[in-house]
């Protein structure tokens, strides 16, 4: 069956005459004939009475009208969608952020795109990056801002990544702390400090990856967050590893100290997608707004 059989029926109907439905679809009278007598054919009754003036639908004809323009009128709205996310005048965008670039670049980014595209629904998924990439194999999120560290790079092969900037550690320190004047500090000057960590056991590798050989931190505090971790540095309890990213969410009442280059390891950040999976006009166009905002951090 044609969908375009359908539209002729109900011309057809809407006219009363098979010769005005033919003038209005620019067919010829046989042409509307032939696709009312397919659907005859393809349901196995009598449509249409024919009459000396025009035609008339039969009592089958009249139980299959109403499904006739459900059809037609769900195509229309189809239609009409498809073309409102094609113009990003409609649909969903769904992004995943590890915690870091939930700070500034994505939501940054997020309120660029959302002053450019307002029709776009947006949400925003925050996590760390092996459950990010997880989520979009599932199809659960479009895109994920992901981190790897310097000695675990992503599988280039399963997702497409788009590299967005490198990120540094810095040593947050309470603001009367000796080193604070400094604006480059070792790991071995703060060999006796407490370390406020997300883990006793120190398992974030990028932090990890961060520690010559044989440092062993003493982590005296943990805390979950990043709003805690620097809080309590704030208060003068220790110090913390920061990733550069979570600058913006530092208070004003510490410092914040480059490592030395030969103990700052670099932290790659992309934008991920699914490899080979179709790509959405709202992520395509999310994109360069992500590498736009980057470039600025």
């Amino acid at each position: 069956m044609q969908i375009e059989a359908l539209d002729v029926l109900r011309t057809v109907v809407r006219h009363g005459s098979i010769t005005a439905a033919a003038e209005e679809l620019r067919y010829t009278q046989s042409a509307v004939s032939r696709q009312i007598a397919a659907l005859e054919a393809e349901f196995g009754v009598v449509l249409f009475d024919r009459l000396p003036r025009g035609v008339t639908l039969t009592e089958e004809g009249r139980h299959l009208l109403p499904h006739v323009e459900a059809v037609l009128d769900r195509l229309t709205t189809a239609r009409r969608e498809l073309d409102a996310l094609r113009g990003l005048g409609g649909g969903r965008l769904r992004v995943g952020a590890f915690p870091t670039a939930v700070a500034a670049l994505v939501p940054r980014a997020l309120a660029a795109f959302r002053a450019a595209h307002p029709e776009v629904g947006l949400s925003l998924l925050e996590g760390r990056t092996p459950t990010l990439l997880e989520r979009l194999l599932a199809g659960d999120t479009d895109l994920a801002v992901v981190s790897a560290p310097p000695d675990q790079p992503l599988d280039g092969v399963r997702f497409d990544l788009h590299h967005l900037l490198d990120e540094r550690l810095l040593v947050a320190v309470p603001r009367r702390h000796a080193l604070a004047g400094r604006d480059t500090v070792r790991l071995a000057e703060l060999a006796g400090e407490s370390f406020i960590a997300g883990s006793v056991d120190w398992a974030d590798p990028f932090m990890r990856a961060t520690m010559p050989p044989g440092f062993r931190p003493r982590i005296d505090i943990v805390a979950a967050d990043w709003t805690g971790k620097l809080g309590c540095v704030s208060a003068g309890l220790g110090v913390a590893l920061v990733p550069a990213l979570a600058v913006r969410a530092a208070p004003t009442d510490l410092t914040l100290l480059r490592l030395h280059p030969d103990e700052a390891p670099t932290r790659r950040v992309y934008a991920a997608m699914v490899a080979h999976r179709h790509r959405s006009p709202a992520v395509a166009a999310l994109l360069p707004v992500l590498a736009e905002v980057a470039a600025t951090l």
